[in-house]
Formats: C-alpha cells, structure tokens, sequence
C-alpha cells in the first residue's frame, strides 16, 4: 500500500495549506524571507562546485521534467555542446516553460504566486551549471497577477546580487546571469518548446522542425535549454541535500524503467469534494488522492473516469480508479502518460461523449495550422463528435472518427509537434474505454430491410 515519505513539503513549504483561492489570502515570500527560510544555500553550495559536478547531481537525482514530458533533466542539460574548461562559451540561453496551458493544470502558478525566489534560485543553479548567460521566462499571457510577482522577485534577486553586476551571488562567482520575463499571447501551442521559442524570439508561435533541437540551435539561434518552472524548483533542494536524499522520494518503476523519484505538485479538479492544488510523493494512486485528500467523490456519486494529468494525456477508465500517479501510468494503464499530474476527475453521471466533443472543440481551437492533419483533422474530428453528440451519426462514424485521430500526429509521422497526439489520445482513449455510450448515440449504417412477397405474386 502507498504511504506518503516526506515528512515535510519540499516545493510548498512555504505555501498555504489547500485550497488557495481567494486572492486575500495570498502572501509572496519576499527575498529576506526566503533568506531566512534557508533561502539560496543550494546556490552557495552549488557555487562551490564546478559547474560538470552540478549536471552530474541532477543526472543522479533523475529529476524528471515536470512540465508533461517526464525526460530526464540532468540528461537535456548535457545534449548542449561542450565547454573547455576556462573558455568563454559563448551567448547561450535558458528558457523557463511557465506557459501553462494545459487544461486542468495550475500547478506552476501556485510556486510563482507565492515562493518565486524557489523557481529564481532554480534557475541560477540551471545557468550556473550550463554555463548560460541569459534567463527568459515565458510566462502564459493571462496570468497578469503571476507576471507582476515574478518582475518584483527578480527585481530583490538583482538588488540582492542575485543576477547581474558582479557575478551570481553577488561576485560569489563571476559567472554573470541576467533573467526577464516575456508575456505571452495566451497560445495554448506556445507551451511546445520551439513553439515557444518562436514566441520569445517576437515570431507567431509556431513549432520548428527539429533537428536542429533547441541543445544545439535554439533562442536566436544559440544553445538553449528549456525547462519547466516546477522542474527548476526542484534543484536547490537538490543540490544542497544531495542526489541520495531524493531518491527517497516518490517509487521506483515496477516495469523496468527509469524510476519516478520525488515529489509532485498534483493539481486536483473536477468532480470532488476539495480541489486544490497538493504535494505527494510521485505513485500515489488515484483512489488515495480522492478519498483520503480531497474528501471523496462530490455529493457521494461514484467514480466514473478521469484525466491523469492534463487533456492531451487521454482518460483512465472506471476500472483504473488505482492507477498509480508515476511516470509509468502510460505503459501501465493506456494512456499517453503522466503529463503534468493535474487530474480532473468524473464521476458516474458524466457524459463522456459531451466530454470527447469539448476536448476537441478545444484542440481545433488552439491548432496553429501549420501542418494540414492537424488544422484539418481536428476540424473533422470536432465535426463528427458534434454529430455523435446530437444523434446525428451512424455507426460508421465511430471507426471513422478512431480513423481519422490514430492518423494524425507526431507519432503516426504526419505533424511537427505533438498538438495532434494529445487530440489523439483523448479522443480514442474516451472512445474506446466507454465505448458504449458512442453506441447509444449513433443510428445504424445498414438497416436491413425485409420484403414480403404477396400471395398472389408470381414467381
């Protein structure tokens, strides 16, 4: 049985406890008070490492992206070209992913509401250790409030001799940082990196072709890494306790893959009694979140379905209510994977086919049109959901509608980014796991006719 390891929070423990809605109840934690707090000792301490030795403890943490992909950061950090040992390397940029599109996902706008000097000490870590000299935050164009408290923080973190002037930490080393914030446009295609890139370098957001992958060829064209906001809040704690004290933290794959250790910020949505943003150990199930955190199943309904981590991930089905949340739920429980383990849960009175229709209402609204599967099959996939969804349809429109989903997509080949595959995955995931409900909705394709020959007929 799963049990929670941490004895305290490690990303919110200077965080309220849940839920964090009202605006009054909101308090930034300023730079002396994090200073107090045990504030930037993981920077000091990654200070007196050589820069190879930091990537070295993150590659041993096996800190896995936080923003939806789940690939090793301490790995990305080393795709970028290498630097001789007391040579200039030259203008290369870190990117911060605080986009936050996906639907259902609001994990990374609690840590910058309330402790960004966590993601700020992240992010110096991060430049120290790849040796980049600029910090561009893109930040997701609605959160107005976000943007504000992150200009304030990094205006303490360069008073403070955090970024700029003599070096990191003041002259501490001479490795010189600086970090802005870049609004976005509020495009949901925006939180794809190169997408991104796009953005910050002033262009429409549209994804690159890779390769060149941004390690190589990224923002303005120069070496570029881009990690998560939650992902970079992970890294003081880090470095100043070690590889070994984190893997204590979250599960080891029982299927025989990379191990999902720490913790998680899971943002709990839906059909419960208290959603609210949460930290646990990664491999908590599903059943535990909702039942023992959240209070259970709102009006005391049953469990019906349920997004694991933002829409583009697919639906786990009635019979998955104990998935565990880790980053092995794709190959374990047919989903397209653990994505920002944000869930949004259903229960039994939910109307999936209402549900399979919105999500790619959504992704035909937020497809950038670049490639023609996408802009045209999330068209025609919205298209027949809504026919469905009326009564409209005949049976032959559900294999088409699989049809036309399963064809599209970086996977299948047929598109740049992975938009498409998150239109894919939720659509047949839906479709095949509460098969049914599409059934009884749709009219026969051939509806046979009987001929009756009269008694007076010939022949």
């Amino acid at each position: 049985m799963w049990q929670p390891k941490i004895t305290a929070p490690i990303l919110t423990q200077r965080i309220p406890t849940p839920p964090y809605g009202k605006m009054q109840d909101r308090h930034v934690v300023s730079y002396d008070e994090y200073i107090k707090t045990g504030g930037y000792i993981g920077l000091r301490k990654a200070l007196s490492m050589k820069p190879d030795d930091v990537t070295e403890e993150v590659k041993k943490s096996q800190l896995r992206g936080r923003g939806g992909a789940g690939f090793p950061t301490g790995l990305k950090w080393t795709f970028l070209p290498k630097v001789e040992e007391g040579k200039d390397p030259g203008m290369r940029y870190l990117a911060i992913n605080a986009d936050e599109s996906e639907p259902g996902t609001f994990k990374d706008r609690l840590l910058m509401d309330f402790d960004p000097h966590l993601m700020l000490e992240g992010i110096a870590i991060a430049c120290y250790a790849c040796r980049l000299k600029k910090a561009y935050i893109f930040i997701r164009g609605e959160y107005h409030h976000q943007a504000k408290v992150l200009e304030n923080a990094i205006k303490e973190a360069y008073e403070n001799g955090i970024f700029g002037g003599k070096g990191l930490l003041d002259g501490a080393s001479n490795f010189v940082v600086d970090c802005y914030v870049h609004r976005g446009a509020g495009a949901y295609i925006c939180g794809e990196e190169t997408a991104l890139l796009e953005g910050l370098e002033g262009k429409r957001g549209w994804p690159r072709i890779k390769p060149p992958f941004p390690a190589l060829k990224g923002l303005f064209g120069k070496p570029t890494i881009i990690n998560n906001v939650e992902t970079l809040a992970h890294l003081p704690s880090i470095i100043e306790n070690g590889w070994e004290w984190f893997s204590k933290q979250g599960c080891n794959s029982t299927i025989g893959g990379p191990p999902s250790w720490g913790t998680k910020l899971m943002g709990m949505s839906g059909h419960v009694n208290q959603p609210g943003c949460y930290e646990f150990d990664l491999g908590i199930p599903l059943r535990t979140f909702v039942e023992q955190y959240c209070g259970g199943m709102r009006n005391g309904k049953k469990f019906k379905g349920a997004i694991p981590g933002g829409v583009s991930m697919g639906i786990l089905g009635t019979d998955q209510y104990e998935a565990e949340l880790d980053f092995d739920i794709g190959r374990k429980h047919n989903v397209l994977g653990l994505g920002t383990a944000c869930p949004t849960v259903f229960d039994e009175d939910t109307d999936m086919v209402a549900v399979a229709r919105n999500i790619a209402r959504f992704f035909k609204h937020e497809s950038c049109g670049q490639c023609t599967p996408c802009r045209e099959g999330s068209g025609w996939l919205y298209q027949l959901l809504g026919r469905i969804e009326e009564g409209d349809a005949k049976t032959k429109d559900l294999d088409l509608a699989l049809e036309i989903a399963t064809s599209m997509g970086s996977m299948p080949g047929t598109t740049i980014c992975g938009l498409a595959d998150g239109n894919n995955w939720a659509v047949r995931t839906i479709m095949n796991k509460f098969r049914p409900e599409f059934e009884a909705r749709v009219r026969p394709t051939f509806v046979p006719v009987r001929v009756t020959v009269g008694a007076g007929a010939k022949g």
